[in-house]
């Protein structure tokens, strides 16, 4: 594995809502552009090594500044695997993403509108109960996942065992167990990166809302009503779960237009970005 810098794709044909669409959120969000295949979110609780696997993957290819309009740091970096490049977003350490905290409202945005091609979610193995709370939020959000179960060195001293091939089937993504301080784990993780970003569809994954059968009628009818408002805003169906769910802050981005306007700016960019692209790569 060697790291390099890597930054934003260069795609000969794309669409409003696909390539170029999300290269125009991820410069909305702060992101640099440059040449790279495949941009890789980290998310995770407080504590859980996340920074460690961060630091493991890119090693001193790292950039660092502040989420634009936010005081919240960001960390950036670019790994190269297979002779495919990678960029790994480094997203603020959240217990969830009810965007009840500046924090969670960043994580938030960037899985929706940065639209990543495979988020890690890092988890810590010896308090696996309370991570996958995050870990079934963010596979609210998105299939194309992978669970790193960090801190097994720790999980194996306090005599803790985790079926991680039961756990794999049980979510629907890929789940690597990981001691990152030591380098294990590591190239397995990378393994799984690189499926998950290379699959075309993702598998069934464990949601669940998926079959809330008391509300069924009105997500439905919500999530069909966003869509036409908003064609190009991603995952209407989590959006409209959140606005059953009372989430004021979702309901206040919606009605400011925050969450439609971030959509609705790929539309005008397109053409400047595939300029860009072929300037930049």
């Amino acid at each position: 594995m060697s790291a390099q810098p890597v930054n934003a794709p260069t795609p000969a044909e794309a669409c409003a809502t696909c390539d170029v669409y999300r290269a125009a959120q991820l410069r909305k969000l702060g992101l640099a552009a440059g040449a790279f295949d495949f941009v890789v979110a980290l998310a995770g609780n407080p504590n859980t090594g996340k920074s460690t696997v961060f630091n493991a993957l890119t090693g001193l290819r790292q950039h660092t500044g502040n989420w634009p309009g936010k005081t919240v740091a960001r960390a950036e970096g670019g790994f190269s695997y297979r002779d495919r490049r990678y960029k790994l977003v480094d997203l603020p350490g959240t217990y969830s993403l009810l965007s009840t905290s500046v924090d969670e409202e960043i994580a938030r945005d960037f899985l929706l509108f940065g639209r990543p091609d495979v988020t890690v979610v890092v988890a810590d193995a010896t308090r696996l109960e309370r991570n996958l709370n995050l870990v079934l939020q963010v596979l609210e959000i998105t299939g194309r996942a992978v669970l790193c179960l960090n801190l097994m060195d720790e999980a194996e001293r306090h005599g803790v065992k985790v079926d991680d091939r039961q756990l794999a089937r049980d979510l629907g993504v890929p789940v690597v167990p990981a001691s990152a301080r030591f380098g294990r784990g590591l190239p397995e993780l990378l393994a799984a990166i690189e499926q998950v970003a290379q699959a075309p569809v993702t598998g069934r994954v464990h949601r669940l809302s998926e079959e809330p059968p008391a509300i069924r009628s009105a997500l439905g009818e919500l999530t069909a009503r966003l869509r036409a408002a908003y064609p190009d805003l991603p995952n209407a169906r989590w959006i409209a779960m959140r606005l059953l769910g009372g989430d004021d802050r979702v309901a206040s981005a919606l009605r400011r237009g925050e969450l439609a306007g971030l959509a609705d700016r790929a539309r005008g960019a397109r053409e400047g970005l595939f300029a860009e692209a072929k300037e930049e790569a």
